[in-house]
């Protein structure tokens, strides 16, 4: 973490109250509008003169509603409970989303059963050369994919914006018949058939009631309200995470060669959960409800808001119903950064996902009028390409302040065709979407754009499919461009577009827009768990859109590129998929913790790894345990374990009220029987140790049991980087194994010799000679504020 301590812990405890998830508003004028809100319930209290969960919650709705109605329009009423429940949950958690006001919800939260009631809540999207960045070889007969028959058996739910089912991503050849264990099945409507459907897509739904709630009903005109995807988001993550082989892929010649998801073998089943207006958490909650009746393996959630509480997050609750079925759980870290405390989906039980750049390029050149030459990124191939061989006129309409304006924002309606047309433009990064800024560019008549990067962006470059001869530059070039721009009577530019470049050193660098940690809800947990490849992916994209995503690109593509946490998370998920295939008896936790302890922290230049945002040396506030390295993970030597027992007694020691907790244990399953005497003795493959503010206090010692599932007898030893402000001790020197899946326990004591301003990171590596496996550290000092 940069910056003073102090500062950051202020800044941590501010974000707690503001880094909420956005939430649809019930604090109207008229407490009798009603919303949808999710109302979490205890299924064992069902009274015994139910038949069914379905007809207690009606009642139960009826029971609170507003006594409009006359006794002869009694029937009227129960019909009316009837339709205001949107959805039931029954697997992954319990309870139902019904239409309430503000008023039925508070009468709602005191009934016999009812554990908590949220009000609705919106998500947003996180938005060919990573299998061969990540080590994964597919003519390598020691690669991951070698043993390619067992992946067949594994599906991978997405939860996202449906899926293009014509990608040749989605082709089935060579695929076995659909797994017996699988339950789903392939949703109809507007644009899609049960033919959509074969043994590489295994199953398509779509929700949508809290969607329609929320926002009245869809234009079917204007969206598919099936499982097809005309936004391109949910196709590109499932095409990532399990893409059939296509060779020569490419968006427009860039990026050309052979796309293949990260578990090319698995099943996908697309849940469309996310429309125009955005992710509903209802459909959202009935998405992973169903995913989990159905039989996933995997799901992958590139999807978040921010959070308050675990007991807030209703996603998170039902990621731990997800877990306790066996169902390994990926989520994007969000798109945040570089702020600190940006993160969203926290929970130790959900793996964490930030985003990394790779060792390919796309690069383009600015040459000016005084013949110095700035590098960017670009990835516009179009007809209208400007001459390189000409200076054009180049305008910038900012002025000389640090603080960018709307002209100079290039946003809607703000650029004087006089003063742009036929000229190169300059416009800052921020407010809105890049590629938008060269649309307005272009209505103003401009022939070209320079998208400069701002303090908050800094020199990370991202490339966009522009609508014109543009590319984007870092914050010291745009600079440098804006400068001349502004001090010269007849500033002049052209722009090159040089194609795709392999090998950039260094890589992998952490994305600057990768939400980072600490877990403000629980500093012991660190988070995110792991980095993955996020910036500049190729995968499928929609046959509906056009690669900018803009509605006046008419061009179509069979391949986009985007970047994103969105991007980085099916990258983990499809690992994990790899894992499940080799390993089946694997637990989610056992799958996360051997992504978490193969993991490197250093770059193909052997330098510790970067932070785009500021080229410092990130640590694991930004890249978490490091980034993942699939081929280590098969096989990992040991692994951190964990079950659904141990994640609830974890939230025992969170401040949780018995009906909080409820909402997790859904019935008398789970109980606080021993809980942890430090939310970090959770059994987590990170360890974060947090000193209190009163000095008094300065020995702290974390417990870990670890399994082995390398060879039967093997003998590991411990390592730890020293740390200037504690002294580190690991008990017992030496852990024996003498049979698979044996357990053993080690403790390890941090002992305060000079409390730091800043939190201190290092690592733990057991090693047997053949597997390291580390374990991050992270040593915090509280202070009074």
């Amino acid at each position: 973490m940069k910056g003073n301590l102090v500062k950051w812990l202020l800044l941590l405890c501010l974000t707690c109250y503001l880094t909420t998830t956005t939430t649809i508003s019930v604090s109207t004028p008229n407490s009798s509008m009603k919303k949808t809100y999710i109302v979490h319930m205890d299924k064992a209290e069902l009274p015994e003169t139910f038949t069914d969960h379905h007809q207690w919650y009606s009642t139960m709705v009826n029971s609170v509603a507003d006594k409009l109605k006359t006794k002869d329009e009694a029937t009227e009423e129960e019909e009316d409970g009837e339709e205001r429940i949107i959805y039931t949950y029954q697997t992954a958690l319990h309870g139902f989303a019904a239409t309430l006001s503000e008023a039925e919800a508070r009468k709602l939260e005191g009934k016999n059963g009812v554990v908590a009631v949220h009000p609705e809540t919106v998500y947003q999207l996180h938005t060919t050369r990573s299998p061969e960045f990540l080590g994964l070889h597919p003519e390598d007969s020691t690669s991951v994919w070698s043993e390619s028959l067992s992946d067949h058996d594994v599906v991978v739910g997405v939860l996202d914006t449906g899926i293009w089912p014509e990608s040749q991503s989605f082709n089935d050849t060579g695929l076995t018949p659909v797994p017996s264990h699988w339950k789903g099945i392939c949703e109809t409507g507007r644009g899609f058939t049960k033919l959509n459907c074969n043994r590489k897509i295994v199953g398509a739904r779509v929700f949508y009631r809290g969607y329609e709630a929320a926002t009245g009903k869809i234009n079917e005109q204007d969206e598919y309200k099936s499982p097809r995807d005309q936004d391109g988001h949910g196709t590109h993550t499932a095409a990532t995470v399990a893409g059939f082989p296509v060779k020569g892929a490419n968006l427009l010649g860039y990026a050309s060669g052979t796309a293949r998801g990260m578990a090319p073998g698995a099943r996908v089943a697309a849940y469309k959960v996310c429309w125009a207006g955005g992710c509903f958490s209802s459909d959202i909650l009935s998405a992973v409800d169903q995913a989990v009746a159905d039989g996933v393996n995997v799901l992958s959630i590139s999807l978040g808001g921010g959070i308050s509480s675990y007991y807030r997050d209703s996603l998170s609750i039902a990621a731990f119903g997800a877990m306790e079925s066996g169902v390994f759980v990926s989520c994007s870290a969000g798109n945040g950064g570089p702020d600190p405390v940006s993160l969203t989906n926290v929970s130790p039980w959900i793996t964490t996902v930030g985003a990394s750049t790779m060792d390919r390029d796309f690069p383009a050149t600015v040459k000016l009028g005084n013949r110095q030459i700035l590098s960017g990124v670009s990835l516009y191939r179009g007809r209208m390409n400007l001459s390189v061989r000409k200076q054009y006129p180049l305008v910038y309409m900012g002025s000389n302040s640090s603080s960018p304006d709307p002209s100079s924002l290039c946003l809607e309606g703000t650029l004087n065709p006089k003063a742009v047309a036929g000229k190169i433009v300059i416009c800052d990064r921020g407010i809105s979407p890049r590629v938008q800024k060269g649309q307005v560019v272009k209505d103003a008549g401009g022939v070209g754009m320079i998208l400069a990067n701002t303090a908050s962006s800094g020199e990370e470059l991202v490339a966009d499919c522009h609508l014109l001869p543009a590319l984007s530059v870092g914050e010291i070039a745009g600079k440098a461009i804006k400068s001349y721009a502004l001090r010269n009577s007849k500033p002049t530019a052209t722009l090159a577009f040089l194609g795709t470049k392999l090998g950039v050193r260094p890589s992998p660098i952490v994305a600057s827009f990768s939400s980072r940690g600490p877990n403000f809800l629980t500093l012991e947990i660190l988070k995110p768990d792991v980095i993955a490849p996020g910036v500049n992916i190729l995968a499928a994209w929609t046959g509906k859109a056009g690669p900018s995503g803009l509605p006046t690109d008419h061009r179509r593509v069979n391949f986009n590129i985007l970047s994103g946490t969105s991007m980085s998370c099916p990258h983990v998920s499809g690992v994990a998929a790899l894992l499940k295939a080799r390993h089946p008896e694997w637990s989610p936790a056992a799958i996360k913790s051997a992504l978490m302890t193969t993991a490197y922290v250093h770059d193909n230049t052997q330098n510790p790894l970067k932070d785009n945002s500021d080229a410092a040396p990130s640590t694991p506030f930004d890249h978490g345990a490091g980034h993942i390295n699939p081929s280590r993970a098969l096989d990992p030597g040991l692994v951190y374990d964990l079950g659904p027992q141990d994640y609830f007694e974890f939230l025992c020691t969170q401040m949780l009220t018995p009906p909080q907790l409820k909402a997790f244990s859904k019935s008398s399953n789970h109980s606080c029987r021993h809980a942890l005497a430090n939310p970090g003795d959770l059994n987590y493959p990170a360890l974060s140790v947090v000193f209190p503010e009163h000095p008094s206090l300065s020995v702290l010692t974390l417990h870990r049991t670890v399994t082995n599932v390398g060879p039967p007898t093997s003998k590991y030893v411990p390592r730890v980087s020293p740390l200037k402000g504690v002294t580190v001790t690991v008990q017992p020197r030496t852990l024996q194994f003498t049979s698979k899946i044996q357990k053993l326990s080690y403790k390890i004591t941090f002992t305060t010799k000079s409390r730091q301003p800043l939190p201190e990171f290092g690592g733990l590596v057991w090693s047997d000679g053949v597997h390291k496996v580390r374990s991050p550290i992270v040593v915090t000092w509280l202070v009074p504020i």
